[in-house]
């Protein structure tokens, strides 16, 4: 088996265990890739790499598993770099919360084991798309988590009118708006009050920042749904993130966000539910008395 190799350049204390990734590697025989940037960091930090090793320089690789180190936004630049070559991510958790991240780094040798015995499941996370008309996206346009569209260097909030295939129109005034996967439920969402989804569902939700009326709440909607956005704020521009990817668009240019083609795939281990990461990264259930 190998794998692709790919982590966080940024948290150099929290890297000490990679190590113990590159052991457990080698001792089930596998081969593994990293990528050069990744590998220049460890190097830098005085962490060995073994000799086994090939470096990844572009896109252009393969490999039966990814290795995302590091937490849930090393993920997501793991998912954007591995795009539609179907091969599923795991992450393991180097950083904070780590929804999409769920395995432990004090784990690492019994992961893996199951996945090199090939006891794992397989989670297929849809992706969502942005298309302009307008200004360009120079970013990857594909998304795991959100696509959000924000306000750009003005305290003053925008207006945002939405249309739903075409058809349904909302407008909201307020500092922005995410349109959320479920795999992006758990994160710049709920921060800002959306709901909790499973990442099986088939829905999206849209998720206003900071509106200007109450009535404003987050919308589940299919995810079959054609979403356009057209914005106009005092600044006569705003900013669109793209899984955290930002870049500057001008006021005129219409944003259309849909479910893309394909699914990005994350393994999880067989004995860890959906369910049960919340029970551990929110701690459901938890009497905070005791």
């Amino acid at each position: 088996m190998k794998f692709a190799i790919f982590g966080n350049k940024h948290q150099s204390k929290k890297s000490d265990s990679i190590g113990q990734l590159f052991n457990a590697i080698v001792k089930y025989g596998d081969s593994f890739a990293i990528d050069e940037p990744f590998y220049k960091f460890l190097l830098s930090e005085g962490i060995t790499v073994p000799e086994s090793r090939t470096l990844i320089q572009d896109n252009d690789f393969t490999a039966d598993v990814a290795i995302s180190f590091g937490g849930d936004g090393t993920l997501l630049r793991t998912a954007s770099r591995i795009g539609r070559k179907n091969i599923p991510i795991l992450g393991i958790n180097a950083g904070r919360l780590g929804f999409l991240t769920s395995t432990s780094n004090e784990n690492i040798d019994y992961v893996i084991e199951k996945i090199h015995k090939g006891e794992y499941e397989i989670e297929q996370h849809n992706i969502i798309e942005a298309t302009t008309v307008g200004d360009s996206l120079r970013n990857y346009p594909f998304a795991l988590n959100e696509i959000a569209v924000m306000k750009h260097d003005s305290s003053s909030m925008m207006t945002l009118c939405v249309t739903l295939d075409g058809c349904d129109r909302i407008t909201y005034q307020a500092d922005g708006l995410i349109v959320a996967a479920p795999s992006g439920s758990t994160g710049y969402s709920l921060s800002v009050g959306g709901p909790i989804i499973a990442p099986d569902a088939n829905v999206l939700v849209l998720t206003p920042i900071a509106p200007h009326s109450l009535s404003a709440r987050p919308l589940v909607i299919s995810d079959s749904t054609i979403i356009e956005i057209k914005v106009s704020s005092r600044s006569h521009n705003f900013l669109i993130a793209i899984d955290g990817r930002n870049e500057s668009c001008n006021e005129g240019t219409s944003i259309t966000v849909r479910k893309a083609d394909y699914r990005q795939l994350i393994i999880r281990r067989k004995e860890h539910s959906f369910i049960q990461n919340l029970q551990e990264k929110l701690m459901w259930g938890t009497d905070v008395r005791e």
